[in-house]
């Protein structure tokens, strides 16, 4: 047998990566090169981690109770009431479903292409679509317990501000004839969002009697806190090290001031930098509390959680160019301007 058959093949390499879990490894990798160059701040930034994760526990264990006994009663089926009626009330409703409800990520986009496989218009999609990312009830406890209540009020209102733009803006283009068709060739419905809109069983508020529901529970449970846990720690020792290491005034002197283009380019960092919606907390916290306008600060979290390249490359698996390029441009125009509202609202 010859020596390079022994060696790991380009193809089971691709599957070990895929298969890792790329939050935990950069915590490990971290920490391990922390011990390596700089021992003291390696102590200094575990102790930093545990003292922040010890604060943020009680909305942490809060959130993951709501999303769990969202999955278990089957209250993501409501989803489908925001989808009837006329298309005016449709797009409010969408858009206040997309920043309200408790869906998880991965049940969007198979959602998407449910609704419109099904004939549902594109106007009040595209308004869940835009609010979704930006908050939920998850997200919501968690930015209230990082940023304070009332910048998760701030950011709630701007996910549904953000959904009523799209919708409207896209109804009214769509009355001139644009977006007859806007998914692509082969794109059907299916997945774990698309089943909640195709059967809208009724909602087991008691889930409690019904055995597979409390399994269900208890794995969502398990599921959400391995999730939103090794976010959250991955977020809170980078943070350390920001803190650490990035010198003081520096975030001040290229984000301090309040004007419309340190927002708008707060707003375009957020597209390639936007890590995880739980991650970006409280980093965001941490340049705000080193002089980062709360405008900017609002616009990147806005801004990327829509357009990160993640979301961006879904996006544009599942819809055609032009309904992708009015994604990305409605959801930059939106997040710049949440931020410069709410910075003129402080008085900024």
């Amino acid at each position: 047998m010859s020596e390079l058959s022994l060696l790991p093949t380009p193809s089971f390499l691709s599957k070990v990566w895929a298969r890792t879990d790329k939050a935990a490894l950069a915590i490990v990798l971290i920490l391990l090169a922390l011990t390596a160059f700089d021992p003291v701040q390696a102590g200094d930034s575990f102790a930093f981690l545990i003292q922040q994760v010890v604060h943020v526990a009680p909305f942490l264990l809060a959130s993951i109770f709501i999303a769990a006994y969202a999955s278990a009663s089957g209250a993501d089926n409501l989803i489908a009431k925001a989808f009837s009626g006329r298309q005016m009330q449709m797009i409010v409703a969408a858009a206040l479903m997309g920043g309200l409800s408790p869906f998880c990520s991965c049940g969007v986009i198979p959602l998407i292409a449910a609704l419109l496989g099904m004939g549902v218009p594109l106007a009040p999609v595209m308004a869940f679509w835009l609010a979704s990312p930006v908050m939920d009830p998850t997200m919501f406890i968690l930015t209230a317990g990082t940023l304070g209540t009332e910048f998760a009020m701030v950011k709630t209102m701007a996910a549904i501000g953000i959904g009523l733009l799209g919708g409207f803006s896209i109804h009214i283009l769509m009355r001139r004839g644009l977006f007859s068709n806007p998914l692509r060739d082969g794109v059907g419905n299916g997945g774990c969002g698309a089943a909640s809109v195709r059967s809208n069983k009724p909602v087991a508020w008691a889930f409690w009697h019904d055995e597979a529901r409390r399994k269900k529970f208890g794995v969502s449970s398990v599921q959400n806190l391995l999730f939103l846990g090794k976010w959250l720690a991955l977020a809170f020792l980078l943070e350390s090290l920001m803190l650490a290491y990035m010198p003081d005034g520096f975030i001040r002197s290229i984000a301090g001031d309040a004007g419309i283009l340190t927002i708008l380019g707060a707003t375009l960092v957020g597209i390639p930098a936007y890590l995880n919606g739980y991650a970006a907390l409280p980093l965001v916290g941490g340049l705000i509390d080193q002089g980062m306008a709360p405008g900017a600060g609002l616009a990147f979290l806005v801004g990327g959680g829509v357009t990160s390249i993640p979301a961006a490359i879904a996006v544009f698996a599942l819809a055609r160019l032009p309904v992708f390029v009015a994604y990305v441009t409605i959801a930059i125009f939106g997040a710049a301007l949440s931020g410069i509202l709410f910075q003129a609202y402080l008085g900024y």
